[in-house]
């Protein structure tokens, strides 16, 4: 825990010196969302999320994608709660689901509604007897959820951390959906970082290593409700705080050298602050059309197109599609740090 504490906090001291945070905030929340959803069984990549959202009208866009972009689009809501000062409530939550479901699979799922049913974890076909794991009943799901509200607004003088591996084991544990119940839990352990101070950002996120180590992930939820195996979980969830944090705290790093070398490259070819913002919006989402950069800069249909006609000459943009209209340009070297697999070295002994 105190590794994973003094790795928290130098990620914390290097969010708030990021200049332009909300920008390079939001390729995290998309990551996590591409990797939450993962879990569940969704396919899109981080690339394809990204391009989705810089072409909103594109009919090609799948199921899968529209269901990481509610991830992401319920993540930006409970962190605007939070950082509005509102706590984390049943309410709260339960709008997070509704966001997370509405119009696409498991919408049938009772979007924003506390499960009716009795539910069970485990492969398809199996029993309440064979399966993995069965959640409470259904109908005693009112105490347990209160309980849980409860903890959140009194954890008994837990460290935070500690808090936030009893908070994820509990939601998990209780079920409270028919469907989408990991996402919302794994997402609820950064808006609870943010509420609680420790981090002036939504900077970190632990899907994408529950995701590398998932058997572990899923036997260590599992061992506590089998044997009260409290200590397994918190060191496994204490060593994912590390990794990931470390691995944040990396990525930024980088993130702000390659937005300076921007900078610089692009000031060479084309003065002007359009184009400073423009280059910071690339490193929100790499991906840009015509449209999106006459939003960003304010700039005339013509005046956009000639800074992107520059920045494609740098070799900071590649146009992709080979197209006359309706072009869609990549900042090809944000894309791929974005991107870059997050490697989980093992634990030390």
């Amino acid at each position: 825990m105190s590794e994973a504490e003094r790795a928290l906090g130098e990620l914390a001291g290097m969010g708030r010196l990021i200049p332009n945070p909300d920008l390079l905030v939001r390729p995290f929340i998309s990551r996590e969302a591409v990797e939450s959803s993962r879990i569940e069984g969704t396919s899109t990549r981080l690339d394809q999320l990204l391009l989705h959202e810089a072409q909103p009208g594109d009919l090609r866009r799948t199921r899968d994608a529209d269901e990481v972009l509610n991830h992401v689009r319920a993540a930006e809501f409970g962190l605007q709660q939070v950082r509005a000062g509102y706590p984390i409530t049943l309410t709260l939550i339960k709008e997070l689901h509704r966001i997370l479901l509405t119009d696409v699979r498991g919408e049938d799922m009772r979007p924003g509604e506390i499960r009716d049913r009795g539910v069970l974890i485990g492969r398809t076909g199996q029993t309440y007897e064979t399966a993995r794991f069965v959640p409470p009943c259904h109908t005693a799901l009112g105490p347990l959820l209160t309980n849980f509200v409860d903890f959140l607004r009194a954890p008994g003088g837990l460290p935070v951390l500690a808090q936030a591996a009893v908070m994820h084991y509990q939601f998990e544990t209780i079920h409270p959906f028919s469907d989408g119940n990991g996402r919302v839990g794994r997402l609820l352990i950064t808006l609870l970082l943010c509420e609680r101070g420790v981090l002036p950002l939504p900077l970190l996120y632990l899907s994408g290593f529950f995701d590398q180590k998932r058997e572990d992930y899923y036997d260590g939820l599992l061992n506590v409700s089998r044997r009260a195996a409290w200590n397994e979980w918190l060191a496994y969830f204490a060593y994912g705080v590390t990794v990931q944090a470390r691995d944040a705290a990396a990525r930024i790093s980088r993130l702000n050298d390659l937005r300076l070398d921007y900078h610089h490259r692009s000031a060479a070819v084309v003065r002007s602050k359009a184009a400073l913002r423009l280059v910071d919006e690339l490193f929100a989402s790499p991906y840009l059309t015509l449209r999106r950069a006459t939003d960003v800069t304010g700039a005339t249909a013509k005046n956009a197109q000639n800074v992107i006609d520059k920045f494609v000459a740098a070799g900071l943009l590649r146009e992709m599609t080979g197209k006359q209209r309706n072009r869609v340009y990549c900042a090809d070297q944000i894309l791929h740090l974005i991107d870059q697999p997050m490697n989980v070295p093992a634990p030390t002994p």
